[in-house]
């Protein structure tokens, strides 16, 4: 057995696994120790915000914090915050979010900017959103034909996504202020 074999993992495998992983292209990647209290803070900060300026006219979609998101077979991602406008039955997301955030550390920076960024843009994430906590910045994207396209850089703005009965925003001034 040669070691691409050994190395090239699947859904199947990766659901067995103990401890914190992703699944990318077959390859197991360890994610980052426990976030740090700044990182929680923010996170959590967003994904309240996020659930409670949710439009109630929206029933289709949920916000979601850490869900395995099942790209495919070889690739299961966990971003930090999602939200899912789809009916799902199963313990994990499998279409793509409308909305996806990364809080980035200095070990999954990199990772985030690079890698998930291609996924997420080749499987038609709607907005993308960069969280730099040690900058208190937030760099976001919008899908546009096919490619995402920098709205801007947030400190003390706020951003609003409407789509369709769905409306939700994140006031970066009030999530920041408290760092």
């Amino acid at each position: 057995m040669s070691v691409a074999t050994v190395l090239n993992y699947t859904y199947d495998d990766y659901k067995e696994w103990e401890g914190e992983w992703e699944l990318i292209d077959g390859y197991a990647v360890a994610m980052a120790p426990a976030p740090v209290k700044k990182h929680q803070r923010i996170a959590g900060d967003i994904f309240v915000m996020l659930k409670t300026s949710l439009s109630d006219e929206c029933v289709e979609c949920e916000v979601l914090y850490e869900v395995d998101w099942k790209v495919s077979q070889e690739t299961v991602l966990r971003p930090d915050i999602v939200i899912s406008c789809y009916d799902n039955k199963e313990n994990y997301i499998s279409v793509a979010p409308k909305l996806i955030v990364e809080v980035l550390s200095p070990s999954t920076a990199k990772k985030d900017e690079t890698i998930k960024f291609e996924i997420y843009q080749q499987e038609g994430v709607e907005y993308y959103i960069l969280v730099y906590p040690d900058e208190l910045k937030a760099k976001v994207y919008t899908l546009r034909d096919g490619r995402y396209i920098k709205v801007g850089d947030y400190t003390k703005e706020s951003i609003s996504l409407d789509d369709r009965a769905c409306f939700t925003k994140i006031d970066f001034s009030k999530i920041f202020k408290k760092i």
